[in-house]
């Protein structure tokens, strides 16, 4: 496991505090696991079971591998249990404390690539899904949301709340993504009303860090990559739209705790509301970072690129910060740092500092 990783997972822990507890003995399954976020709760997961538990956790995961990038956890394989295949048909005929449903595609290239795909997952199948699971013991299931399902809301809704109905297509290149999500999370509180399970609803905002792949198609690892591949950051838009952007060790804790304590059917921003950035901002970040290069703007081949993409994107976080003690912590420049040291790294980067 990367050092940095290992930072990130301990920080995570020290700051949940005595909320670790709750994994102690417990039955886990992780969907999607060789995603982003997946891979980072079993990263998490892992270091609990080495580190702090006495009862260490019994760990499931599924993947269906639908989208063909590396594999991040291949080091951790051997002390999981590990199904790959749909979720809902592999999943084990046994109850679980705490699910941790990842499954999903919310790099948007890859969204709009396969929209029956996203459609299905992050509706259908969960929705076939939470008919399936045996719920005898189940404390915990989170449901990933997104930000997106609130569209590009106007500036009176700008930082947005919960409550927010939305400013959203249900026909454009994103919708089926958007509107999938918005489903899900119908689908997520009329099964924790009608029958019990204890389904919690996550939004990110903007979440990077270390294990997002530098293919993943997001702006961050599209910015490094150009960089480091054209010694040149393209912009495919004038720089204007802005982001908060949230580093992986405030987001992966502020969605443990919405597992943990946060209410059944009851949907909460996690993010980072302490600094908007724009584009041109991040561009000019990532070139600080890596190396001082040239920061340009240009057409992109993809006609959909900018359509229906939001202008500003800034959550508020008070029902967070109330209900579950969420705070996050690391600021850009700081986790711009982290992941390009772990892009450097992991994919044998060569540093451009010294070369200008």
């Amino acid at each position: 496991m990367h050092n940095i990783i290992k930072e990130d997972c301990r920080n995570i822990i020290q700051h949940l505090g005595d909320l670790v507890q709750h994994f102690e003995g417990a039955n886990v399954l992780i969907t999607g696991h060789q995603g982003f976020l997946g891979a980072n709760f079993l990263m998490l997961l892992h270091t609990m079971n080495e580190e702090v538990l006495e009862q260490k956790m019994k760990i499931t995961c599924i993947d269906n591998r639908i989208v063909d990038l590396e594999d991040l956890t291949e080091e951790l394989m051997d002390s999981v249990r590990v199904l790959y295949g749909d979720a809902l048909e592999k999943m084990p005929d046994e109850s679980f404390d705490y699910i941790f449903h990842c499954a999903g595609i919310a790099s948007p290239t890859y969204y709009r690539k396969f929209p029956l795909e996203t459609i299905h997952v992050n509706a259908i199948s969960y929705w076939n899904m939470l008919q399936k699971i045996d719920t005898s013991r189940l404390k915990g299931l989170l449901y990933f949301s997104t930000s997106e399902i609130y569209g590009d809301p106007d500036a009176a809704h700008i930082p947005t709340q919960e409550d927010y109905r939305g400013n959203v297509s249900c026909t454009g290149p994103r919708a089926c993504y958007d509107e999938s999500k918005r489903l899900g999370e119908t689908i997520s509180v009329s099964f924790a009303e009608q029958h019990g399970i204890p389904v919690k609803i996550v939004r990110p905002f903007n979440v990077y860090g270390p294990l997002m792949r530098l293919g993943d198609k997001r702006v961050i690892p599209d910015f490094v990559k150009f960089a480091y591949e054209e010694q040149a950051i393209r912009m495919y838009s004038d720089g204007s739209p802005t982001r908060a952007f949230c580093y992986t060790s405030d987001a992966i804790e502020g969605f443990t705790r919405a597992l943990l304590i946060g209410k059944p059917g009851r949907s909460y921003n996690i993010g980072n509301d302490t600094q908007e950035t724009s584009m041109l901002e991040l561009a000019e970040m990532v070139s600080d970072n890596v190396g001082g290069v040239k920061v340009t703007t240009a057409e992109s081949e993809d006609k959909d690129y900018l359509t229906d993409n939001p202008q500003r994107r800034l959550p508020n976080l008070e029902r967070a910060r109330e209900e579950l003690g969420y705070s996050p912590k690391v600021n850009v420049d700081e986790g711009l740092k982290r992941i390009i040291n772990w892009y450097q790294d992991t994919y044998q980067l060569k540093s451009l500092v010294h070369e200008r």
